[in-house]
């Protein structure tokens, strides 16, 4: 895949365009736009990539302008540091997104995201106005839109378990929740991105690939030399959970507020 980055911090566009050369080695990055001006000269220029990077406030505006100049169809992964709760309401087919600073395993699962979506002969539109309108409207996207209630299985039975009672979800070559209580139910669900997407980003954190971890069932953060964490569960689950160094910055600040 041949993929473009739209940022304006230069090292931050360096950093990413390595990180995309270790996770995905067959996308190529064409070229780095550090601005609005620069990107519309491009695109006039150029063909369509198959993938764009891109920050959404720019230095010289809103990186969604593009979208209303050019009919652009190819997924996008946005690189921002607009809290989660705001750009949760972005997600969307063609769309993704990636807190700064981009973690590695975040990264990867996004590029193989848009891969189904560049195979695709004729992808979904996206609504970028409505978009915008989320981001800057954050509490409206959020309100309602959380699952309240998890269908889980446990010994061939279907078990209704309140959101509010599931300490964490993890992924053990299937889905699994665990309560406060240390109870352990199947979910049929295929990923955790499809949990994560049900979730209030203000209560559960996705701490790595096989965990995401609700705020209250936090008993201590141990943090070690090289700037990774490693967070222990409260009894009964006593569960350990390592946050790399990428993402421990914003789960301190997820957690300190």
């Amino acid at each position: 895949m041949k993929a473009l980055i739209i940022e304006d911090e230069l090292l931050i566009a360096r950093e990413l365009r390595h990180k995309i050369e270790q996770v995905a080695p067959d996308v190529t990055v064409l070229e780095h736009l550090p601005s609005l001006k620069t990107a519309r000269k491009w695109f006039l220029n150029n063909a369509e990539p198959d993938l764009i990077f891109m920050d959404i406030q720019l230095g010289d505006g809103v990186s969604f302008e593009l979208f209303e100049e050019y009919r652009l169809k190819c997924p996008v992964i946005f690189t921002t540091a607009y809290d989660e709760y705001a750009i949760r309401a972005i997600k969307n087919n063609g769309v993704d997104y990636l807190l700064k600073p981009v973690d590695e395993d975040d990264l990867r699962q996004a590029i193989d995201r848009c891969r189904s979506v560049v195979g695709r002969q004729q992808p979904e539109p996206v609504n970028w106005p409505e978009l915008l309108r989320m981001l800057q409207h954050p509490e409206a996207a959020g309100s309602g839109a959380y699952k309240e209630k998890f269908i889980a299985s446990l010994r061939n039975q279907w078990v209704p378990i309140p959101t509010a009672e599931i300490a964490c979800f993890a992924r053990e070559q299937l889905n699994y929740l665990y309560t406060f209580a240390g109870d352990r139910y199947l979910l049929d669900y295929n990923t955790l991105e499809e949990i994560e997407a049900l979730l209030d980003p203000k209560v559960y954190f996705r701490a790595n690939r096989q965990y995401i971890i609700h705020i209250d069932g936090i008993q201590r953060v141990r943090p070690h030399e090289n700037q990774k964490l490693t967070i222990t569960l409260k009894a009964p689950l006593k569960i350990e959970v390592d946050i790399s160094r990428e993402k421990a910055p914003g789960f301190k600040k997820w957690l300190d507020r």
